[in-house]
């Protein structure tokens, strides 16, 4: 049975967040707030919780995760960033985006695309998710809370726990923080490609 923390969307309460980040690094699999929606996260080395999260969504082991991280200098060890991605990166973090990027040898092999060492990585603009992320130390391995057969990410927290109580350590109550999946851009290539529109401008990554 999980447990339910309402936290103040613009003051996160930090009793609650250390709380929350012992269950993550118990191996817990919490449901969090983002700047687009809802969002289950675990430990970035926690199979086991990663596992979870596939069953819930009725994932493959084809699936990407994405490293939620605080800043710029968590993408840095995780991903290959050159000084024009910088550049990009520092003006539209922290933001509704996930952005594909060549993956360093710190990121656990079972994350990466299965034929490319790349990783999706985000900075979500939310207090709640800096906080969480401020006291863990490291990225959440994330994925958007969308339920197999649906498309578009949970909303309501109430109606989250219903879902999937059962299924959960832990739901964070953040109030609503959108429906609008994150805009995806491909760093990989000669020039950014954007591969999915969402709630980020895509209009600065277009040739």
């Amino acid at each position: 049975m999980s447990q339910f923390f309402q936290i103040h969307p613009e003051n996160p309460q930090k009793r609650l967040i250390k709380q929350a980040v012992d269950i993550i690094r118990s191996g817990g699999v919490i449901v969090y707030p983002t700047d687009s929606g809802y969002a289950l996260g675990c430990h970035l080395g926690d199979k086991q919780a990663a596992d979870r999260i596939k069953r819930i969504r009725q994932l493959d082991d084809k699936h990407n995760f994405t490293l939620v991280c605080r800043d710029l200098s968590d993408i840095g060890v995780y991903a290959k960033v050159d000084n024009t991605q910088y550049r990009l990166l520092k003006t539209f973090t922290p933001g509704a985006y996930t952005f594909i990027l060549d993956a360093t040898s710190e990121v656990p092999r079972r994350l990466l695309h299965p034929k490319r060492r790349t990783i999706g990585v985000r900075v979500p603009d939310n207090a709640i998710v800096r906080d969480l992320l401020g006291e863990l130390g490291e990225p959440i391995m994330s994925s958007t809370l969308i339920l197999p057969g649906e498309t578009e990410p949970m909303t309501d927290p109430e109606d989250i726990r219903d879902a999937l109580e059962k299924e959960l350590d832990l739901i964070i109550d953040g109030g609503f923080c959108g429906m609008e999946a994150t805009t995806v851009v491909n760093f990989t290539g000669d020039v950014p490609e954007v591969t999915r529109v969402g709630k980020g401008d895509p209009a600065p990554f277009e040739g």
